[in-house]
């Protein structure tokens, strides 16, 4: 039977994720160069110019992602990564000649275009490089603490460097980081297959794909909903720390950095908790979770930004990065599941452009009504908001536990039916091949073609295997378009799949049985 190694232990997963985090360190330097920029070239509206230009990065990560996807389509995923890079470093390469306001706009919306391509497609490509369902889940933790650190380190970073260099020496930094991400990707060798389309399908239809996905699947509306919810917590702590830190609370500069430092830590604590909570727990139960205490701690937010203190602001704020985090984590895992392997592309593309438009929406809110009324004002908003989308997404996203009236007083001396039933069942768990497909099922739903990934079977005898056990009752399968997804039939087939081969292991290594 194969083993499941760590994420980490993967070299091709090493590899990608190095591209990711220098991507990330490269787009952060490049944020604090573009501040610089800014000011050099309009002194007097540099606050205007860089919001202006966050604005059009907002509007090319939710415009642009399905376009190009749709354009990209049937590419190889490493084409469209090292191509998202070659972009990007000639961008930063031009920043320097730069000295009008709309080549700033220009080329910011130019270098987040080749972002809203690059992301989605190393967000699909996960899946296919890490099969098994815990070392992904440990890749969604690893993305989740790449862009908490990026937020942190990129200015600590960025502040060292132009120590010894002037700004338009970050813009070398970040097209470096772009090289190695490039480089990165093509040492992975991950990617390298072209990703099947309907060579016959229209453009439009391909535009609008992934948002009819999402419109048409229960679970992906419910993230979307739960990516609202999120977004209000980031937004409020993004948008008015500086107003509360600075003008209320009357703190320094380093006031500002400490608060973000505190919400950029409860996110990356329960990145960091959550690959071993999700064993226990489904996504649904976490992420709703998660948006129930996002709106919780906005509330608590309300009372805290009308009277603030030093301790109940920070508290606070580590909350709400905890909370977001729980929401945002799983995400990926969610959408994977929710698709094919040829949808997925499409799905992480339409995923990017809805998630940001949810930013899109939340950051005026906070900001907006915030100047208009007050921070409380925008908090408790949001906080509404927040409270919908949990309700939302709960009542979209049908629960997958078992029904609550199931019987679980069974007969305490089986009949001659139930006898022989129950020997069919062994039966089934007598194949080695079978036994492997259920005890990956034991990790959640799989699709078909994940099965055949993580045995060695062919498709057809796996597919052979799949419909014996769902003749015997085993294993039960849930069609969402073109998707099958197998996954074991209640917790008696869970445990006694898992207690066979835990007693296995007994026997082959030796170690004494429990009582």
């Amino acid at each position: 039977m194969s083993t499941a190694p760590s994420a980490l232990r993967s070299a091709p997963y090493r590899r990608l994720l190095g591209a990711q985090v220098v991507a990330l360190l490269g787009t952060g330097l490049l944020t604090v160069a573009l501040n610089l920029l800014a000011y050099d070239i309009a002194p007097g509206s540099a606050g205007a110019v860089v919001a202006t230009a966050l604005t059009v990065k907002m509007v090319a990560y939710v415009g642009v992602a399905p376009a190009m996807a749709a354009i990209v389509a049937g590419l190889s995923p490493r084409v469209v990564l090292v191509g998202s890079d070659v972009v990007r470093v000639l961008v930063a390469a031009t920043l320097p000649w730069v000295d009008q306001v709309w080549q700033v706009y220009v080329l910011i919306f130019v270098l987040q275009a080749a972002s809203a391509t690059f992301t989605p497609t190393y967000q699909a490509l996960l899946p296919t490089v890490l099969p098994r369902k815990d070392d992904y889940t440990r890749a969604l933790s690893f993305s989740r603490l790449a862009y908490d650190l990026e937020a942190v380190l990129s200015p600590l970073v960025a502040a060292v460097a132009l120590v010894v260099v002037s700004y338009h020496g970050l813009f070398a930094g970040t097209a470096i980081g772009f090289v190695g991400s490039a480089l990165l990707v093509l040492g992975s060798r991950q990617g390298a297959g072209a990703v099947p389309v309907e060579a016959s399908e229209p453009f439009r239809r391909r535009l609008t794909a992934g948002v009819r996905l999402f419109a048409g699947r229960p679970r992906l509306r419910a993230v979307v909903a739960l990516d609202l919810a999120a977004a209000g917590a980031t937004a409020t702590v993004l948008v008015n720390t500086v107003v509360v830190t600075r003008g209320t609370l009357g703190g320094g500069a380093d006031s500002v950095a400490v608060a973000l430092s505190v919400f950029g830590a409860g996110s990356m604590v329960v990145a960091l908790a959550l690959p071993r909570v999700l064993r226990r727990r489904s996504e649904r139960q976490v992420m709703l979770g998660g948006a129930v205490a996002v709106t919780a701690a906005l509330g608590a937010a309300v009372l805290v930004t009308s009277s603030p203190t030093w301790p109940t602001l920070l508290v606070v704020w580590f909350v709400l990065g905890a909370a977001g985090s729980a929401v945002l984590t799983p995400t990926g895992q969610v959408i994977t599941s929710a698709v094919s392997d040829a949808e997925r592309p499409t799905a992480f593309a339409a995923h990017f452009s809805l998630s940001h438009a949810c930013y899109l929406f939340a950051y005026p809110v906070a900001g907006w009504v915030g100047r208009a009324a007050g921070v409380p004002a925008a908090t408790a908003a949001l906080a509404v908001v927040a409270a919908l989308a949990a309700t939302v997404a709960a009542m979209t996203w049908s629960s997958p536990e078992p029904s609550e009236d199931a019987s679980l007083d069974h007969p305490a001396r089986p009949d001659a039916t139930r006898l022989a039933h129950g020997s069919e069942i062994f039966a089934m768990l007598g194949e080695p091949t079978r036994l492997e497909l259920l005890w990956l099922m034991t990790e959640g739903p799989q699709t078909v073609t994940a099965l055949v990934e993580a045995v060695d079977a062919s498709r057809t005898s796996v597919s052979q295997h799949l419909a014996k056990l769902r003749r015997a009752g085993v294993v039960d399968v849930l069609r969402e378009g073109r998707t099958a997804l197998y996954s074991l039939r209640g917790g008696h087939v869970e445990r006694l799949v898992r207690e066979g081969l835990n007693h296995a292991d007994h026997v082959v290594s030796g170690e004494r049985p429990h009582a």
